[in-house]
C-alpha cells in the first residue's frame, strides 16, 4: 500500500486547475489582479507563485530577483525595501498583444507581499517556490506561513536543493516539492528501470513536461509516483491538446499560464456533450 496523500491533498483529486504565477498570459504575474482572475473567473484550485526576500526582511511575491522584466523599476529586489517595491507599476510590463497595448499600465497594480496574498484567498491553496539561497529566508518564510495559518495550505519548496533542504528542516510537517537534483535523481531512476530513491521529505514533483524533446511524464513515472505516495504537477502547459492527454492520463495537477483554456479542458471532461 502506497502512503497516505498529505493532509495537503485532502478533498482533492486529479487533475487540479493551477495558475501559474495567477495566469502570466492573462494578466501581470504575481500580481492580485492576475490571481483574482484566476480565482474568481476560472475557480483555479491552486495558485502557483514565488517569493523573494526584501532588504527590510519581508517577503514579496515575484519571480525574477531583477524588477526591469515586469515593472516600471530598475535594480534587485533584495536591494529595495518592501515599502520601496510597492510604489512600483506591476502592471507597467504587461501586453497581451506583442506590445501594441498595455491594459494594466498606470492601473494600480502593484507587487503584493505574501501576507497580502494569503490574506487575500484565506481558504485557497497555494505552491510556492522560495526563490533565492540567501541566509534566513526559510525562516522568514516558515514565520509568515505560521503567522497566517496558512501551513497546511501552502505546498513549498525551491529549485535550489540547498534551499529546498532547508526549508524541510525548518518546517518538516508541511508539505514540499521536490528541488532540482532530487527530482532529477527520482525521474531518472524510473526511466533506467531502478527503484527511485526514498525520501519522505518531499511529496510533489513539480516538473516539466518536456526535457528538451523527450516528454518525461509517461505511464511508469504516474505508477511509480503512486506507489510512492508521491503527486506529480506539470509545468507550463497552454497548449489544450497536452492538456486534455494529461487529464486521460490522471496527472496530479496542470500549471499553466492560460487559466482560461485549462478551464475549458476540464469543464469538457466534468461535462462531456
Amino acid at each position: 500500500m502506497p502512503p497516505p496523500r498529505h493532509p495537503y491533498f485532502r478533498g482533492l483529486s486529479p487533475t487540479l486547475h493551477i495558475s501559474h504565477r495567477g495566469g502570466s498570459l492573462l494578466a501581470p504575474e504575481n500580481t492580485l489582479a492576475a490571481f483574482r482572475m484566476a480565482v474568481e473567473r476560472y475557480h483555479t484550485q491552486v495558485l502557483e507563485t514565488d517569493v523573494h526576500l526584501t532588504r527590510d526582511g519581508e517577503l514579496v511575491v515575484a519571480h525574477d530577483d531583477t524588477l526591469e522584466r515586469c515593472t516600471d523599476g530598475v535594480g534587485n529586489i533584495a536591494d529595495h525595501t518592501l515599502a520601496e517595491l510597492q510604489r512600483l507599476d506591476a502592471g507597467h510590463r504587461f501586453t497581451p498583444d506583442g506590445g501594441r497595448t498595455f491594459p494594466f499600465r498606470g492601473q494600480g497594480v502593484r507587487m503584493p507581499s505574501l501576507r497580502e496574498l494569503l490574506r487575500a484567498f484565506p481558504a485557497l491553496r497555494f505552491n510556492i517556490e522560495v526563490k533565492p539561497d540567501v541566509p534566513g529566508i526559510e525562516d522568514a518564510f516558515f514565520q509568515v506561513l505560521r503567522e497566517e495559518g496558512a501551513m497546511e495550505r501552502a505546498c513549498v519548496g525551491s529549485e535550489l536543493d540547498s534551499v529546498g533542504e532547508r526549508l524541510a528542516r525548518v518546517m518538516p510537517d508541511a508539505c514540499h516539492f521536490y528541488p532540482r537534483d532530487a527530482l532529477a535523481a527520482f525521474v531518472l531512476s524510473v526511466r533506467t528501470g531502478e527503484q527511485p530513491p526514498e525520501d519522505p521529505r518531499y511529496t510533489v514533483l513539480d516538473m516539466p513536461l518536456y526535457f528538451g524533446d523527450v516528454r518525461l511524464v509517461d505511464e511508469a513515472l504516474l505508477r511509480a509516483a503512486d506507489a510512492h505516495g508521491k503527486w506529480i504537477n506539470v509545468w507550463t502547459v497552454d497548449d489544450p491538446q497536452e492538456m486534455r492527454q494529461l487529464v486521460t492520463e490522471g496527472v496530479g495537477g496542470i500549471m499553466t499560464d492560460r487559466p482560461d483554456l485549462l478551464r475549458q479542458v476540464l469543464d469538457a471532461r466534468q461535462n462531456p456533450s
